[in-house]
């Protein structure tokens, strides 16, 4: 059996530029006016150029962002769920002419990461976006922060990619772009590859996830987002190592594979687990692994939410389909990991903590039941946690020394 189609039904699309085209453009691209985006454009941008986001061209128009906030689909039709777009101020939008070019610039060193043809320049409303993607217009809610914060303009058109960021020299070959992926697959005779996403470490609960995939599939993509974390989250590097362990330990050899990609989580629920769908269809995954409140933040979406709008899309909208899975845990009585579809036992006899518990347990050194995580990757965290702590108690002294 043949790798899922990249989404559209073509080809990969990368807009990423080689070779003379991309040192002409760079060289080309220094005379432009230029505009810094945000890291949530940044990640978007690489996507486009690494053909993450086949079949799109560039940001979106107003007409696209309208028909993706209301029923996500792009004006030709496309399937997309939440809006790709790229924002200024108005001031700066002003100095920017329709239909001639603009540089896009890295948030962080202001280098080239591409140029853009403005085709249109215009204004949402971004209540509306917020409470058609997100569900909520509420500013605590990271996601509408993210939209609310953005320029009073959004500027269409398509981009030539120039760089990816930086990514590549920082995460080394756990950096995968979707022709790798899909190179990687074919050669390993997989056709049915279950993704699981995370920015997390994997206990015990994704273990077995992935390990209900693996049933099913010929594989599994552990796929880290590299993009953006909210304080408090481990580094992509830590999240690695931990998982390396875990699967070098407790994986049968060649049944998983470890990448990263580019993107900030959106925290957008349902919408965003079509979306981390939608792009692992481009990455050559068949399934995409969803557990209790994929992509959710604080209480905003229900827990089966994100399995639910799965069941709802017309059958032309993906090929790659959601492997629902029910709330897991660690039963004491049926003396091993289940879900709630499998486990007939009460609260009482599970055993169910957060990421977020997990990472106060190992902030205060306190210590982590066996049953919610392997041995293996707790020395791996547990080192990173005493490395803060021993880094914090150099800035107290350093400052207490400056004090005097």
């Amino acid at each position: 059996m043949a790798l899922v189609d990249p989404h559209g039904g073509g080809d990969l699309n990368a807009l990423l530029l080689q070779g003379d085209a991309l040192a002409a453009e760079l060289e080309r691209a220094g005379s432009l006016p230029g505009l810094r985006v945000s890291s949530r454009e940044k990640g978007d941008l690489i996507m486009l150029g690494i053909g993450g986001f086949t079949p799109l061209e560039g940001f979106m128009s107003h007409t696209d962002w309208q028909g993706v906030c209301d029923g996500m689909r792009t004006a030709s039709g496309l399937f997309w769920p939440i809006p790709i777009t790229l924002s200024a101020t108005r001031a700066q939008a002003e100095a920017f002419a329709t239909g001639r070019d603009i540089a896009l610039l890295d948030p962080d060193d202001g280098s080239v990461l591409a140029t853009m043809t403005v085709t249109e320049k215009y204004e949402i409303d971004k209540s509306h976006e917020c409470a058609t993607v997100y569900r909520t217009t509420d500013p605590e809610h990271p996601g509408v922060k993210m939209v609310m914060d953005q320029g009073e303009i959004n500027l269409a058109g398509p981009v030539r990619v120039l760089s990816m960021g930086g990514f590549p020299e920082r995460y080394g070959a756990l950096f995968m772009t979707p022709a790798q992926t899909r190179a990687l697959f074919t050669s390993l005779g997989w056709s049915r590859i279950a993704a699981f996403q995370t920015r997390n470490p994997m206990h015990r609960s994704h273990e077995y996830l992935a390990k209900v995939a693996i049933e099913v599939c010929d594989g599994v993509l552990v796929h880290s987002l590299l993009g953006a974390l909210k304080p408090g989250d481990i580094p992509a590097d830590v999240r690695t190592e931990a998982i390396s362990v875990l699967v070098e330990n407790y994986f049968q050899a060649n049944t998983v594979v470890q990448a990263g990609y580019p993107l900030d989580m959106r925290y957008a629920g349902p919408r965003e687990a079509l979306l981390h769908a939608l792009f692992r269809q481009n990455y050559g995954c068949s399934h995409l692994i969803v557990g209790r409140d994929h992509a959710g933040v604080g209480s905003y979406y229900g827990p089966f939410d994100a399995h639910h709008i799965f069941d709802h899309l017309p059958k032309d909208s993906l090929q790659t389909q959601a492997l629902k899975i029910d709330w897991t845990f660690w039963c004491y009585r049926c003396g091993g990991m289940a879900s709630a579809r499998t486990c007939p036992h009460g609260e009482s006899d599970r055993l169910l903590v957060s990421g977020t518990k997990l990472r106060k347990w190992l902030s205060e050194g306190a210590e982590v039941p066996a049953e919610f995580s392997r041995g293996e990757v707790l020395e791996v965290l547990r080192a990173y946690y005493a490395s803060l702590e021993a880094s914090q108690n150099v800035e107290v002294k350093l400052s207490g020394h400056s004090a005097r």
